[in-house]
């Protein structure tokens, strides 16, 4: 069910692929773009996710740490998120995967890879709105902008970008900045976001858009 989709070799090229598939779908990203007003949101690249021999092993997530760590420094409005459950807040999660990440497992901690400084908020389900201040943090800052980047991407990044979508952000999705296990999953939601939700684009053009790059 898994696969190493994104190496750190082959990163560049199939997630140029991956958006050109998406062609007939997706807005063309804007001409420019103001860091003061957009907020990078790092979703649960914890290391559950990103370690070898964790039954939650995402192959394809280590090869988007270059990307998030570039974007993190790029914008001053950064906020990360941590998963994590108890028998009590998974609600339906609880009953649908078999193992939980709970409170105090140091596999639930961020990655070391990870060079990233913001806020961090704790979230219990795929929505990283649903039960946390996010919201309440990007008005207080004047975002009305959001990256989504982290994994997984048809999860917790896909029910992200459509929570801050309705809730009247522009949501920007950098193909190469998440990461799923596999291919196809991540193709299907790139499709999906991009007909109804979110404006997808690479890292490096990302960081190139005037108002970035300043």
């Amino acid at each position: 069910m898994k696969e190493p989709y994104f190496t750190p070799k082959n990163i560049a090229e199939r997630a140029a692929a991956l958006l050109r598939a998406a062609d007939g779908y997706r807005r063309e990203p804007p001409r420019k773009l103001s860091a003061d007003e957009t907020a990078l949101l790092i979703l649960d690249m914890q290391r559950c996710f990103l370690e070898e021999g964790s039954h939650a092993f995402v192959p394809g997530a280590p090869a988007i740490i270059p990307q998030i760590n570039a974007l993190a420094a790029a914008f001053k409005n950064v906020v990360l998120t941590r998963h994590t459950n108890t028998r009590e807040n998974a609600g339906a999660m609880g009953r649908w995967w078999r193992d939980l990440i709970e409170d105090g497992d140091p596999m639930g901690e961020l990655d070391p890879r990870l060079d990233a400084r913001g806020r961090i908020i704790v979230k219990t389900q795929y929505d990283a709105f649903y039960g946390t201040d996010l919201e309440k943090i990007l008005r207080e800052r004047g975002v009305c902008n959001v990256v989504v980047s982290g994994v997984m991407t048809h999860l917790c990044c896909g029910t992200t970008a459509r929570s801050a979508f309705v809730r009247g952000f522009d949501v920007y999705l950098p193909v190469d900045a998440t990461a799923t296990y596999t291919e196809a999953l991540h193709r299907a939601s790139l499709l999906t976001l991009s007909h109804g939700f979110a404006v997808p684009l690479l890292t490096c053009d990302l960081l190139r858009l005037p108002g970035v790059d300043s």
